[in-house]
């Protein structure tokens, strides 16, 4: 498990799975040629010899002002879903979340950054024929933005998350929907970073002079730190995504610390500037 400490909050990363794919499944110019001259730094955490990357799907639990967040709920039990590693999942997710501190019953919020199948799936769980919310005792936060987007769209990646793990919290009077700049504790809240989706969002966390963010989907990978500017297969406008990622590093180039929401271990590091680009320092 990794944790960090930014002054007085926690932040602990709780992995759902891990999985190897082709870099070019997510970022297709992200070619073996195209990432040679970024394995200084790439290699040996985030591009692997067989030139596949390892993909993190996991949660953060931040612990602020006394409350328990969960940033966003991965994949979940008992899905249905087209991709074969994520289809009928049978884990032990809700042990390792209450081995760090925070139990089901114990969490205070859950914050989707975007409402992408794999940021969802905890959201719910099941309980005969029905879904209910996984966490009974929690407020749900949805971007308003995101919500107002998605209850029209299909998610292209996983078209059932949408009735299973979203709507169910709706329903049940759980869901709370905020604006992108909402403030969950004095030290956490959110920044806005669309163009992967519409209503996508950033987690901040400022305590005591230090800082940190969580990245969300607005970088899948380290490389995209080198090339914003790659199409990502699942940003929703990619033109807007690339010029989001700019900013952010414009902005967070300054030792703030970057968690990376689908980065393996080391997954925290610093945004800093390499020549006319940027790269992911883990040291």
């Amino acid at each position: 498990m990794e944790t960090w400490k930014i002054s007085s909050v926690k932040v602990s990363r709780v992995v759902e799975m891990v999985m190897p794919i082709l870099p070019t499944m997510l970022l297709p110019d992200a070619t073996p040629e195209n990432l040679a001259p970024l394995h200084g730094w790439l290699k040996p955490h985030f591009l692997h010899d067989d030139d596949h990357v390892p993909l993190s799907i996991h949660t953060f639990i931040i612990e602020s002002d006394g409350a328990r967040i969960l940033v966003d709920t991965c994949i979940g039990n008992d899905k249905q879903r087209d991709i074969p590693e994520w289809n009928k999942r049978q884990s032990d997710f809700l042990a390792q979340l209450a081995k760090r501190g925070a139990p089901a019953e114990a969490v205070d919020f859950v914050m989707c950054t975007h409402l992408h199948v794999d940021h969802v799936g905890w959201n719910t769980r099941r309980v005969g024929d029905r879904w209910v919310p996984t966490f009974p005792n929690a407020r749900y936060l949805f971007g308003r933005k995101e919500w107002d987007y998605w209850k029209n769209e299909v998610d292209p990646f996983g078209r059932e998350a949408r009735d299973d793990s979203i709507v169910p919290i709706i329903e049940s009077g759980l869901a709370q929907l905020v604006e992108m700049d909402h403030v969950l504790t004095s030290e956490v809240s959110l920044v806005p970073t669309p163009g992967h989706t519409p209503g996508h969002v950033s987690v901040l966390i400022e305590s005591a002079g230090e800082r940190a963010v969580i990245t969300g989907d607005l970088f899948h990978h380290p490389a995209q730190f080198a090339r914003p500017t790659w199409q990502d297969v699942a940003d929703v406008d990619t033109a807007h995504a690339a010029r989001t990622r700019q900013t952010f590093m414009d902005r967070f180039s300054d030792g703030t610390l970057v968690l990376g929401t689908h980065f393996p271990s080391p997954t925290g590091g610093r945004i800093v500037r390499d020549g006319k680009f940027f790269r992911f320092d883990v040291k």
